[in-house]
């Protein structure tokens, strides 16, 4: 059986926590920011943790994080 290949992609935006949680970072943080109020630029600052319903999915693109 070979081995499963990490998406690369995925494993730039997603990061597995020591309980084994999966955390990004929201997107639509970096320009035109004046539009925006200045509680949603405060929670887009925020990490967040992955839905659960889609941490089995994000297991088979990273197989080994």
């Amino acid at each position: 059986m070979p081995k499963i290949k990490t998406n690369r992609a995925a494993a730039k935006r997603f990061k597995k926590t020591g309980t084994g949680k999966y955390v990004f970072s929201k997107s639509h943080a970096n320009h035109i920011l004046t539009k925006k109020t200045t509680k949603r630029k405060r929670t887009l600052r925020k990490s967040h943790i992955i839905d659960k319903t889609n941490v089995k999915e994000l297991k088979l693109l990273l197989p080994n994080g």
